[in-house]
């Protein structure tokens, strides 16, 4: 028997449709590798939509009080809270992750980031008014941008779409979304969700493949393209983007240090990392997965580890026991394994190094000791549950491989001695430097880094203003 295929479909304006030449892709569930759904192959009409449903939308959302706003948001957080059930299945056949850690650790984030940026659509300020010529007086308006072009990823498909929309939304903006085309179910029940509350037009939901993406930030619409994926995409973007001056705002790709001193309890930090390196299959720009042991104690730290590898478990989103599911697609699958099999002579897998099972897309938990600094999978993302360890013989050497990749995303230091983490915390270069914990993240903080990682901050008040723009206004005071 075929099973029939669940329709997804695009949101514009108000209104659920399929692309506007019927063409579909199949979307997979990464656990089994099987179909599940199709969802519109979008192309240039079908963004052309999307963009003139925001454009007209924009200013009855922009001219809106902050109040106004903030009830919305804050009924969308509700509504999310009310079907997270039907979030938590959408998301769990969009990746195969455990359904009681998708549960548990992105509901109530997401939640409270929505509620987060309520709170922020009030608090478009300038700074204090004041006379700084004679007989004028300044003020610093801030305002929305105008339509947002946003491309998010498909590690977390509705935490990074909650990271989009709520800031665009909070500061009086409109929204063209584009999930991943491997992940456009959450997103799409997400529309649903969303154009209950809304006005129609203030919120659009386009799925489709690179060609769709490149179609949205190359349009003449958005006044920002904010995209969450690879460094290629994220230059990609910053390119085509440049030929009409748009705003951008990127958040690309990871390779964090965690840097751990002599000091450290082997047995606490390595519960810690493990967990920090192979939650969500290492699919994470934040992962723990580029470790830095002090020479030591670094065979201590590599036996314990191992052994922590091979202790964790990965499976079918219901077995209750699995820290992480599947890798996300086949693609990803082929390119984790690559790293693995071009692995250098010197190089040693000390846990996993494979792929779980015939059905699909499964990696073992797996560490690689005996590493060099200019080695390829310590110079590139992996994106897997990969976890390389090195040595190095003191301070400086460990400040010199930290910061000596191409990524500047995050980063942690293990240790007890506080003067030593507040100088490892100056000269880390990287948005975030985590001191005896890796990968918390909270509402009020910014996540954003430098270098490859691109920029702009997600998250926090530094995040809202980026969906903003500055205007001053002078005004005669002598009538």
């Amino acid at each position: 028997m075929t099973t029939e295929l669940r329709r997804l479909r695009n949101y514009i304006n108000g209104e659920f449709r399929d692309a506007a030449d019927g063409r579909t892709t199949e979307v997979i569930n990464p656990a089994t590798g099987e179909a599940y759904a199709t969802a519109p192959l979008s192309a240039q009409a079908d963004v052309d939509a999307a963009m003139k449903a925001a454009a007209d939308a924009f200013p009855a959302w922009r001219d809106l009080t902050p109040a106004e706003r903030q009830k919305a948001l804050l009924k969308i957080a509700d509504a999310f809270e009310e079907r997270a059930e039907e979030l938590i299945a959408a998301e769990v056949e969009n990746t195969g992750k455990p359904t009681g850690l998708t549960r548990s650790e992105e509901i109530p984030p997401m939640v409270d980031q929505i509620r987060f940026f309520a709170g922020a659509a009030r608090m478009l300020e300038g700074r204090a008014a004041g006379e700084y010529m004679e007989g004028l007086t300044s003020i610093i308006r801030r305002e929305p941008i105008g339509v947002c072009a946003q491309v998010a990823p498909w590690n977390y498909p509705m935490m990074m779409a909650v990271w989009k929309f709520a800031p665009a939304l909070a500061a009086g903006n409109t929204v063209v979304l584009k999930p991943s085309d491997t992940t456009p179910a959450s997103t799409v029940l997400m529309a649903e969700i969303i154009g209950s509350i809304v006005p129609p037009g203030v919120f659009n939901v386009v799925t489709g493949d690179r060609d769709t993406g490149r179609s949205m930030v190359e349009h003449k619409t958005p006044a920002m393209a904010s995209i969450t994926g690879s460094v290629r995409a994220g230059m990609q973007v910053a390119e085509s983007a440049s030929k009409d001056l748009k705003r951008v705002h990127l958040e690309l790709g990871g390779k964090a240090p965690v840097v751990v001193f002599e000091d450290t309890d082997i047995a606490k930090a390595v519960e810690d990392i493990s967990t920090a390196g192979f939650f969500n299959a290492g699919q994470d720009c934040t992962a723990a997965t580029r470790v830095l042991v002090h020479e030591s104690i670094h065979d201590d730290f590599v036996t314990a580890l191992a052994k922590a590898a091979a202790d964790t478990k990965t499976g079918q989103p219901d077995d209750e026991d699995v820290l992480y599911g599947p890798l996300n697609n086949a693609n990803q699958l082929k390119q984790v394994s690559g790293f693995i099999d071009r692995l250098p002579a010197h190089a040693k897998v000390e846990a996993g190094g494979q792929r779980v099972g015939e059905k699909g897309y499964f990696y073992a938990p797996t560490v690689v000791s005996g590493l060099k600094q200019d080695d390829e999978i310590i110079q590139n993302e992996v994106f897997g549950p990969v976890i390389t360890v090195q040595s190095f013989t003191d301070e400086a050497q460990a400040v010199e491989y930290a910061n000596g990749v191409e990524y500047a995303l995050a980063s942690s230091v293990w240790t007890k001695d506080h003067a030593r983490a507040m100088r490892m915390s100056k000269v880390l270069d990287f948005g975030c430097v985590w001191i005896n914990t890796h990968i918390p993240l909270v509402a009020e903080m910014p996540h954003g880094g430098f270098k490859k990682s691109g920029y702009g901050k997600d998250l926090s008040a530094y995040g809202f203003d980026d969906y903003t723009r500055i205007k001053h206004v002078m005004t005669s005071i002598e009538g």
